[in-house]
């Protein structure tokens, strides 16, 4: 993927490259909580929503910015 270019100049900021660390720590704990409500109450309205087991605004990244391509054309690489 050599020549692939991102079309719109918008990128993450962040230093880091993922939140794959953070994303399965929340689905665990959802997975966990719920399989936990399950095993007390047969009542499925009472599960944890993803939102509930984790703040995004508190993983790695935070939201994206536009850039300048012609100042940063490096990051218009994929």
């Amino acid at each position: 993927m050599s020549r692939s270019r991102r079309k719109t100049p918008l990128r993450g900021i962040t230093t880091a490259e993922s939140e794959k660390k953070d994303k399965q720590f929340v689905n665990r704990k959802e997975r966990h909580r719920n399989c936990q409500l399950l095993g007390h109450f047969l009542d499925e309205t009472l599960l944890m929503h993803r939102r509930q087991a984790g703040n995004p605004w508190l993983m790695d990244k935070d939201g994206k910015a536009f850039f300048d391509p012609e100042k940063y054309p490096e990051l218009m690489r994929k």
